[in-house]
């Protein structure tokens, strides 16, 4: 059986072979990513890793604080490059959330009311991912999901402390991972190229 720290630093090297490419395609403008999105999930992304550390996730919690270092990264990379930077308001909305979600764990000393309002902006986050595979099925990466969903399956076994805190958002985020590899496999099925 492989320890605890096997694991987590197996989906940490996960998460960089799944966010290379991406960040290559960023240098190379042939990606332009959203740089407010990116930015929203990096915040989301950093307050479940500090959540998890509060609540024991030891080990387990690494994957989302490198996780949490690469969309920042990504969100400068998208900065620098001038990419897309148009703030509608549901933006704005998601933003406000999320920096909500930490007035809430302060007000309330539980973290778990955090990660339950980010798990959420995370989730609507795919939304208009869901919407542009249902149309266009053939203009994203099906490695990138499931290297993603692989590394959130290993991140959650990597856990030391097994709670709500710790494991939904990681396992929110897998499962919608596969739901995206779902209808990206349907999809290309009824709209073959």
């Amino acid at each position: 059986m492989l320890s605890k720290e096997t694991l987590s630093l197996a989906a940490i090297v996960l998460t960089f072979v799944a966010f290379i490419p991406y960040i290559h395609s960023i240098v190379n403008k042939q990606t332009q990513p959203h740089v407010f999105s990116w930015l929203i999930w990096s915040i989301t992304t950093f307050i479940v890793f500090f959540a998890q550390l509060d609540d024991g996730a030891g080990v387990g919690a690494w994957p989302t604080g490198v996780s949490a270092c690469v969309t920042s990264f990504v969100a400068y990379m998208a900065y620098q490059k001038k990419a897309d930077t148009r703030i509608s308001k549901i933006d704005t909305l998601f933003f406000v959330a999320a920096i909500a979600s930490l007035i809430l764990w302060y007000v309330t000393s539980d973290p778990l009311s955090a990660v339950i309002v980010l798990t959420l902006i995370d989730t609507l986050g795919f939304a208009p991912t869901f919407r542009k595979v249902y149309d266009k099925p053939y203009q994203e990466e099906r490695s990138f999901y499931a290297l993603i969903a692989i590394r959130n399956i290993l991140a959650i076994s990597a856990l030391e402390h097994f709670s709500t805190t710790t494991v939904l958002f990681p396992a929110v985020i897998a499962f919608s991972c596969g739901a995206l590899l779902v209808l990206i496999a349907y999809r290309r099925h009824m709209l073959p190229p």
